[in-house]
């Protein structure tokens, strides 16, 4: 599949790309090459082929639920400048 000039600029258009007048010959050329490869790849004959692994199906190892961090409100309180009834207190800083 050969793409023209103004097929890549009304892609541009689409895609919100701004693409010099200068490049848009290169691009058609590249984006032509890649279509013919996608092409090519579906010509090939899959019908006995196994798909491959994928990571969905994969069953993960997963760890126990256990509390690691624990509540240290007191202490971090302790040494804030401004507390009441265990919220932090700052300056306003909006009228």
């Amino acid at each position: 599949m050969s793409l023209e000039v103004d097929e890549v600029k009304k892609i541009a258009k689409l895609a919100c790309l701004n693409v010099a007048e200068d490049d848009i010959q290169s691009y058609a050329s590249n984006l032509s090459n890649i279509l013919d490869l996608v092409e090519q790849m579906n010509a090939v004959d899959t019908a006995g082929v196994t798909p491959m692994s994928h990571p969905i199906e994969a069953v993960q190892r997963l760890r126990e639920d256990i509390v690691t961090d624990f509540n240290r409100r007191d202490e971090f309180q302790a040494i804030a400048p401004l507390t009441e009834d265990g919220l932090y207190l700052v300056p306003k800083v909006i009228e």
